[in-house]
């Protein structure tokens, strides 16, 4: 882990067959990852539909570039936001048991945060969970900025999905 026991998160904006959001957690020497289709709120209370998918190893936490046509996720990614996060209690039994609490340490996200799983529905591949802002001094009210919007450069690099594309080409 780095920062002598911090555990990262990253959120990398991926424009792929439709732009979305992959929330990543460090748990277990992995990257626990959700595709948040609309990308986290700031709002409290506001769902935010985030689907499992498969973990990503920690050398790519900040990778930022394009996938190439044909494999994996091919298109563009950006490191949207980074930083540490601290799940309350054991973060393993609480995936397991359908509901994390975390606060978030990040450039652009911050406060606390949960993530609880949904009820699957007939024929889904994957499973699904719900990403809800706590109410928090660092919560937004829904006539807030949204900070997609407000924000949507690479914190690595400063860049936009768009910026990386055309340097890319």
């Amino acid at each position: 882990m780095p920062d002598g026991g911090s555990l990262i998160y990253r959120v990398q904006k991926h424009a792929a067959r439709r732009l979305h959001y992959d929330f990543r957690l460090e748990l277990g020497g992995v990257l626990k990852s959700w595709a948040v289709t609309r990308g986290p709120s700031l709002v409290a209370g506001e769902r935010r539909l985030a689907v499992e998918v498969e973990d990503h190893g920690l050398d790519y936490a900040d990778y930022e570039g394009v996938i190439a046509p044909g494999s994996y996720g091919a298109g563009v990614v950006l490191l949207w936001d980074r930083g540490t996060w601290e799940p309350d209690g054991d973060p393993a039994a609480a995936l397991a048991a359908g509901s994390l609490a975390f606060a978030l340490h990040g450039e652009k996200l911050k406060g606390r945060w949960r993530l609880t799983r949904i009820k699957p529905r007939p024929r889904e591949r994957h499973v699904s969970w719900l990403l809800v802002k706590s109410r928090d001094a660092a919560a937004r009210g829904t006539d807030d900025p949204d900070i997609l919007e407000e924000q949507p450069r690479s914190v690595m690099t400063g860049r936009t999905v768009e910026d990386i594309a055309a340097a890319a080409a």
